[in-house]
């Protein structure tokens, strides 16, 4: 009887994580169809929502049962459902959305589906479905790089609070964003620290989105943009260098190049963070694990462990300091000149 319930159990277990994409593909529906920002203002019918999104009623209501299911919405009456703090995130203006990020995940899903090929290859998926690197697919696609790079401010948001609370930057005066996209981190982590300064290095087309969306915030004063190619080098003068989600995107070769210009850009003092997933050992769960399947079918980079990440500060003539814990997945790795003072 125990080996019948033991077999029953794991194919249970096997069961659930096999549906388990079920429930990115609800969330996505639910930003596809818009029904987050149509209960932004509070419960509404089912009926009413249907009207509003141009969706059938019944197969409305099922999505919304499936959604409160995950916590997402919740039914206060029969057929009348409101947002949860959790469902708040992807309306378009919550000041908090992960609605683009939740779209640029359903972006991938032809990408996924082909994914054996980076099994069989050890290539990104990416390339093969889109016939470009995932970088140059977006320069050339304006709606998928807008998509993109909204996707990547939002979760730099979210990132800079828990960097904020959980990092003391408090001597920092110029922090370099390398990588930094629009800002959105810089923006978040000067708004905490005031009497730092900042500058963010990204491409051309990049830094210009991040001078506009940092005269917005009311930074331009402290905090600039400039544009190049952070393989071929990294501005000099910060004390602080901080790269978030950079470093994984890239494969060994072209990560100690970069970590190798940032040496080179850093004075003796400076520090180096980076904002990375760090893999632990062993069997059990981590999401970083399913993170570094990503990184391998989209980007054709991978997550790390402590130990390869060591291995390549080393080798680019940087010290590992320390690593603090972040926001789970993500770690703050610091590093500092292997020959400079470490002071801090």
């Amino acid at each position: 009887m125990d080996d019948q319930r033991n077999d029953r159990d794991a194919g249970l277990q096997l069961l659930r994580m096999a549906e388990a994409l079920g429930a990115a593909q609800a969330i996505q529906l639910a930003v596809e169809v818009g029904l987050a920002d149509r209960l932004g203002d509070g419960p509404r019918t089912v009926d009413a929502l249907a009207r509003d999104t141009e969706t059938q009623a019944d197969a409305l209501r099922r999505l919304l049962r499936t959604l409160a299911g995950f916590g997402l919405c919740t039914e206060t009456e029969p057929g009348r459902f409101n947002l949860t703090e959790v469902g708040q995130r992807l309306r378009t203006n919550h000041p908090q959305s992960l609605r683009s990020w939740v779209g640029f995940q359903a972006m991938l899903t032809d990408v996924y589906a082909a994914a054996a090929y980076s099994i069989r290859t050890a290539e990104p998926t990416y390339q093969r479905v889109h016939g470009a690197p995932i970088f140059e697919d977006l320069a050339r696609h304006d709606e998928r790089g807008r998509l993109f790079h909204a996707a990547m401010a939002e979760h730099s948001r979210l990132m800079g609070g828990a960097l904020a609370t959980g990092y003391d930057l408090g001597d920092a005066r110029l922090i370099v964003d390398v990588g930094g996209g629009d800002g959105s981190l810089l923006a978040v982590l000067l708004e905490a620290f005031p009497d730092a300064d900042g500058l963010v290095y990204d491409l051309p087309e990049v830094a210009d989105i991040a001078r506009k969306r940092l005269a917005a915030e009311g930074l331009s004063t402290r905090c600039t943009a400039v544009g190049g190619d952070f393989l071929a080098g990294v501005p000099s003068g910060g004390d602080l260098y901080l790269m978030k989600g950079i470093l994984h995107n890239w494969a060994d070769a072209d990560a100690r190049t970069l970590l190798r210009n940032c040496r080179s850009a850093m004075g003796p003092d400076s520090r180096l963070l980076m904002i990375e997933a760090v893999v632990p050992e062993g069997d059990a769960f981590h999401p970083s694990k399913l993170l570094d399947l990503a990184m391998l079918i989209v980007y054709g980079g991978r997550e790390r462990t402590l130990t390869e990440h060591r291995r390549l500060l080393t080798e680019a003539g940087l010290r590992f300091t320390r690593v603090v814990e972040a926001a789970a997945p993500l770690s703050v790795i610091e590093a500092v000149p292997a020959d400079g003072s470490g002071q801090r």
